[in-house]
């Protein structure tokens, strides 16, 4: 399988995942995993793809890589991790099994086959929704062939070693990698009779450990004092507050921080667990309380102006909308690289009905990620509110796209193609998106 083709059926397999799973569509959480995911690709060296990176909403403990180099985290995985450190040595083992182009090995093992038999095999073996997988699986097998996509031993132990050996230069110490494997060992023991999806795509936890192990046993840049540099978990753990308060019961995550206030022993977690608790009570309007709350997180770091934004978001949920403007502007101006702080000031901008400014905003979002969804419908609703209706339809079928409601995309952006009252860019646009719609779906 050549790289085209795999880029190919990478990008029609993230229509269907976007179509099948929940994909956490949020700046904050989007730029966090994909700037991670940045570093750890700047040391692997020359790449054939463009990473992605994304949050499925799901209790499940599964991660898996696509083709084309699309890399997905479940949710429930992300709640079993601790330090920024585990959550880096699962992303890079999941890209040592692109950059080693295993899946497309795995694909190939049953001979020549379809795009379309492709498809159906990483859905339904590597995607792991049971009423998905059936349905796929069925089809697949219909189609007279299955895709083995369970990682061989020798897969994994050169996913590891790779995973090993960027860490490594990225100074982060590959000891986090010995943690993850023993929470799979863990689970593979007690959960035998139903293993979850990641363990049954990566086998051999056991033998993963043992072979992790020993490089870290003959690492000599452990004995040097320093190599392995300390980084706080504060983005990591503002991050995974963030996908569990948007992927558990409410009540759950809130007796998990209490427990952490009461008996951590690290001041870190027990702070950030103040941040957990902010983000429940402001899901729940009670916005008073989830300011007071994120005060403690803020007076903890006073220096990390991210929180800034956080505290614009509740106050403007809240109806306090100059006070939010004042926190937005702010954290605006000393974030000028944060997604999440110029989509949130653009949405406080809209509400106080400078629309130009926020039409600004929202167009520097779509320059630096291109794939957020929500943004146009924001710029639908702007360019609906102006009479613009032509304007309108065609972010709304940009909303749809990359929410994989690929019919809807169609209807909207085919009008937009040949909407005569919209400007030329937006119809070449429009017609350009349905010619490549038109692509993958014939292969």
């Amino acid at each position: 399988m050549s790289i085209g083709e795999e880029r190919k059926i990478g990008e029609k397999l993230l229509y269907s995942v976007r179509a099948e799973l929940r994909i956490l569509d949020d700046p904050d959480i989007s730029q966090y995993i994909n700037e991670l995911g940045r570093q750890v690709v700047a040391v692997a060296g020359i790449q054939y793809f463009d990473y992605h990176f994304f949050v499925v909403r799901s209790d499940q403990f599964n991660a898996f890589a696509a083709p084309g180099g699309l890399v997905f985290f479940y949710s429930g995985l992300i709640s079993r991790m601790k330090t920024e450190d585990e959550l880096l040595s699962v992303m890079a083992h999941e890209i040592g099994h692109v950059v080693s182009r295993h899946i497309a090995q795995r694909m190939e093992k049953g001979g020549k086959i379809s795009a379309a038999t492709m498809l159906l095999g990483i859905a339904s073996l590597a995607i792991g929704i049971p009423a998905l997988s059936q349905g796929l699986l069925a089809g697949s097998m219909a189609a007279g062939q299955a895709i083995n996509l369970h990682y061989s031993r020798q897969d994994e132990e050169q996913a590891d070693r790779l995973s090993f050996e960027w860490m490594r230069k990225m100074h982060r110490n590959p000891v986090a990698m010995e943690g993850m494997l023993r929470v799979m060992r863990r689970i593979s023991r007690y959960r035998s009779d139903k293993l979850p999806q990641y363990l049954l795509t990566h086998p051999n936890p056991e033998a993963r450990l043992n072979y992790v192990e020993s490089l870290v046993d003959m690492d000599p840049d452990q004995k040097v004092p320093g190599y392995y540099r300390k980084h706080d978990n504060f983005n990591f753990l503002r991050f995974k507050y963030r996908v569990m308060v948007q992927s558990v019961e409410l009540d759950q995550l809130r007796i998990s921080c209490r427990n952490i206030i009461e008996r951590s022993q690290d001041p870190e977690e027990r702070i950030m667990a103040h941040y957990g608790l902010a983000l429940i009570l402001a899901a729940e309007h009670d916005f008073r309380g989830g300011l007071k709350e994120l005060r403690t997180v803020r007076d903890a770091y006073p220096d990390r102006d991210i929180l800034a934004v956080d505290a614009g978001v509740m106050q403007m949920e809240s109806g306090q909308l100059d006070q939010a403007l004042d926190l937005l502007r702010f954290a605006g101006r000393r974030l000028p690289d944060s997604m999440y702080a110029a989509f949130e000031l653009a949405r406080a901008l809209e509400k106080k009905g400078d629309l130009d400014r926020a039409v600004t905003l929202l167009r520097r979002v779509a320059e630096r990620m291109p794939e957020y969804s929500r943004l146009y419908f924001e710029l639908g609703k702007i360019s609906a509110a102006r009479d613009n209706n032509s304007l309108s339809r065609f972010y709304l079928g940009k909303y749809y796209l990359y929410q994989g409601r690929i019919d809807f995309a169609r209807q909207y952006l085919g009008q937009a193609a040949k909407d005569k009252a919209l400007a030329e860019q937006y119809r070449g646009e429009a017609a350009a998106i349905i010619a490549r719609l038109d692509e993958l779906k014939n292969l």
